[in-house]
């Protein structure tokens, strides 16, 4: 009995990691391709050199704070709600927000 809950255990833990990373993996793809976000801001995670916005390996944003900017928008940055699904937003904010800091 004890092995088989020691292997549950593994088995949930192996596949939250495999959620998380096909979140980040979603967010990268969102990032790059559907939310254009790599034309305005550097992310080197991205490979992305975009100078119109703030550089994301600088500013190290929250995951919060990526939700509320790209949900109403900021400055010259437009708005995504509408555009993006609201999980779509939480994966590239965890995904912007991981992977610049």
């Amino acid at each position: 009995m004890r092995l088989y809950n020691y292997l549950l255990l593994f088995m949930f833990f192996f596949t939250q990691s495999l959620n998380a990373d096909e979140i980040l993996n979603l967010g990268k793809e969102i990032f790059l391709e559907k939310g254009n976000c790599a034309q305005c801001h550097a992310l080197s995670d991205a490979g992305s050199n975009g100078d119109i916005g703030p550089n994301l390996n600088l500013i190290k944003p929250s995951l919060e704070t990526v939700i509320m900017a790209v949900t109403n928008g900021i400055g010259v940055m437009p708005a995504y709600d509408g555009i993006l699904s609201s999980s779509e937003i939480k994966a590239v904010a965890k995904y912007v927000s991981k992977k610049s800091n």
